[in-house]
């Protein structure tokens, strides 16, 4: 009876450890993203490993050689990335939020610190990035509690890991070699509305709008800089409006240009300049330039920062312009602060900070508008930088202030009366949310990252899509298709910036053992009972 009962118990054990199993080959196929990795000024940048076979550990564990580092975004700092590093992992997975608002604004800030840190350097370790779903959530659960289990007793931890615990191997089955992408261009875009006189003197308004943050393609860049886009394109289509009529036209040329590669050191400004300056037998640019604007980052914040190579001389045409800034902003806005950044370009770097110093280059007085003071922040290039990071109140007060800046001085409108009392662009000429936040909507609806631009079909409908917005508001437009030198190229970009993998999900090795001594046991009692009736 007794021999009969103890069969009966371990039956009973041996199907609840069968039913808790995972089945041994059962399998997730997912898209992961890779980190940046590309050459720019003789310096490597992001990483360069692709191939993971490893087995998922929080980065919680102690020991993380030779593992897989499962993290969320939380848990992304720049000590644990940095502590699996030094160990040797032999990758890292962050999971990225479906919905990247409901991630606490601290929180955010960690993650894009951390996000700088990591794009700054070298690493052979595979770095990728993955949108969060019920599996890998799942994954994630399990190897913390499994990291928890740590903290328990020997023997506590053996019997979970025998009897309960599921391991994870991530597996990266592409064996192909990373290679070089040697054929990549950079489109920059320009159009003008032309002032009344022949030698009208002409004022360039720019942007950038590439985007930039850990893994290209999941980089939309809301903030960075999809708002200085919007901008621009909304004062493209407010100020045709002034000047379709010869008695609102100004004696000033406005010239547009949307550039690439803005994050890989302005090239695509550069290569621009070059074209105009160096190349083409007449351009404004030879002429008579008042000033250059540069939009970078202008939706969030309540700081308009003016970053400039060399102080305004009091006469000057940029010192005019930013007085007229500065009393639409005393006179409309006052709780928004105006400050004056001035940065030498030190001739001995090879990469600059912001946009405008590709022209002070070239000797043409140029500035950058920005809600941004440090041109090292981390708000500069971020994964995290979505729809959800943008303010469209002060996207449309910003932009706002810098029609009303340029009315004033292109109109001289100083002695006809305060920026409150003479109002430009309100009614007809007043910016408009929905299109605001459609541009923006459109912008973030895909990646820019530059390695993706000029060969991704929904990347270039969109560069395409920017073309045509010139082209319905803005005349004598050209788009500029800049291709790299390929024996001595400025960028090198690499390929596998997606990659699938796939997860496993198996019980330990232990825990074919056990089962097989429960069953060696089971059969043994049963031999047993039949020995024992036999007799």
């Amino acid at each position: 009876m007794l021999l009969s009962s103890a069969a009966v118990l371990l039956v009973i054990c041996v199907q609840c450890l069968h039913c808790s199993a995972l089945p041994a080959m059962s399998s997730y196929e997912f898209t992961a993203y890779r980190m940046q990795q590309y050459n720019l000024a003789q310096q490597k940048h992001g990483c360069r490993g692709a191939i993971v076979v490893a087995e998922a550990r929080s980065a919680d564990e102690p020991s993380l050689t030779r593992r897989c580092v499962i993290m969320k975004v939380q848990d992304f700092t720049v000590e644990k990335y940095f502590e699996a590093l030094r160990q040797n992992a032999a990758a890292v997975l962050i999971l990225l939020p479906q919905n990247i608002s409901s991630i606490p604004h601290e929180t955010v800030k960690s993650f894009m610190v951390s996000e700088n840190e990591a794009l700054q350097k070298e690493t052979l370790t595979p770095v990728y990035v993955v949108p969060e779903d019920e599996q890998l959530l799942y994954m994630y659960e399990e190897v913390k509690q499994a990291a928890a289990s740590r903290t328990s007793s020997i023997f506590v931890r053996v019997l979970r890991s025998i009897v309960t615990a599921t391991a994870f191997q991530i597996l990266v089955s592409n064996n192909n070699a990373i290679k070089a992408i040697t054929d990549n261009t950079i489109v920059t875009l320009e159009g003008m509305l032309p002032g009344t006189g022949e030698d009208a003197p002409t004022i360039v308004i720019t942007a950038h709008y590439d985007s930039y943050g850990l893994a290209p393609w999941v980089s939309y860049g809301a903030d960075s800089n999809g708002s200085g886009v919007t901008i621009l394109l909304e004062l493209a289509r407010l100020f045709q409006k002034l000047y379709s009529s010869s008695s609102t036209r100004p004696q000033y040329n406005l010239m547009f240009s949307l550039t690439g590669g803005g994050k890989y050191n302005f090239l695509g400004t550069k290569r621009w300049i070059e074209e105009n300056l160096d190349h083409a037998e007449s351009s404004l640019l030879h002429d008579n330039v008042a000033f250059v604007l540069c939009l970078d980052m202008l939706a969030k914040g309540d700081e308009l920062y003016v970053h400039v190579s060399r102080p305004p001389k009091p006469d000057s045409p940029l010192y005019s312009f930013i007085q007229q800034l500065e009393e639409v902003v005393s006179s409309r806005f006052p709780w928004v602060k105006v400050g004056l950044v001035h940065k030498k370009i030190n001739l001995v770097e090879s990469t600059v900070s912001w946009e405008h110093e590709r022209y002070s280059l070239r000797r043409i007085l140029g500035f950058t508008l920005s809600h941004v003071e440090d041109p090292r922040s981390e708000l500069r290039g971020s994964i995290l930088d979505t729809m959800s990071q943008v303010d469209f109140r002060k996207l449309k007060r910003n932009g706002i202030i810098i029609a009303e800046g340029l009315a004033r001085y292109m109109y001289n409108l100083s002695d006809k009366g305060s920026p409150k009392e003479v109002q430009v662009f309100k009614g007809q000429l007043d910016f408009q949310d929905s299109r605001m936040s459609s541009l923006m909507s459109f912008l973030t609806s895909v990646p820019r990252a530059a390695q993706l631009l000029h060969k991704e079909p929904s990347q270039i409908l969109l560069v395409n899509s920017l073309e045509h917005e010139f082209k319905h508001y803005l005349q004598q437009v050209h788009r500029h298709t800049f291709r790299q030198d390929k024996r001595d190229p400025e960028i090198t970009f690499f390929d596998q910036m997606n990659q699938p993998i796939v997860m496993y999900r198996v019980k330990p090795a232990a825990f074919d053992l056990f089962l097989g001594g429960c069953i060696t046991a089971y059969l043994g009692i049963i031999y047993y009972s039949i020995q024992a009736n036999w007799r």
